[in-house]
């Protein structure tokens, strides 16, 4: 019997098999599309995920400013962020976010479920957010994938 062939393949950034995806965010739940997007970029979808490596794809969301929120969240969803001074919370409401930086909230949701550590903010890199249907990465000639068929 040969037990080299019991081997498991360690996958590392050389020979990940990485591929561009396109998503469209119109009519998303925010939540719901940054729980998935997460999961593209780090890999989890992929049969040899390695928990330790860059194994994900490169996304590349589109229409990121017609995304939707339940409820009162426009309105009561708050971003924090602290200046470093005293007396420096700021904060943002979520439809005020929206009319600042529509692509901030997506970049923001998927921020949060990834590592934080050095590979979160790498993984992080490996994905664009454009708030209308252009993009810079016709080039890469990405696939489009329909994240609602998506788990």
């Amino acid at each position: 019997m040969d037990t080299l062939s019991y081997k498991t393949i360690s996958v590392n950034k050389e020979n990940a098999n990485k591929e561009w995806l396109l998503v469209d965010a119109e009519g998303q739940a925010l939540g719901r599309l940054a729980s998935k997007l997460a999961k593209l970029l780090r890999g989890k979808h992929k049969p040899n995920f390695t928990p330790h490596a860059d194994c994900g794809d490169y996304v590349v969301v589109i229409n990121a400013d017609k995304i939707s929120l339940s409820g009162n969240k426009w309105a009561d969803k708050v971003y924090e962020r602290y200046t470093g001074f005293p007396g420096g919370k700021r904060t943002l409401t979520a439809e005020q976010l929206m009319a600042k930086d529509s692509t901030m909230m997506v970049e923001k949701a998927v921020r949060g479920m990834l590592p934080k550590n050095k590979l979160g903010r790498k993984i992080l890199k490996n994905m664009k957010v454009y708030a209308s249907e252009e993009h810079e990465q016709t080039a890469q000639q990405p696939r489009k994938l329909e994240i609602n068929e998506f788990k």
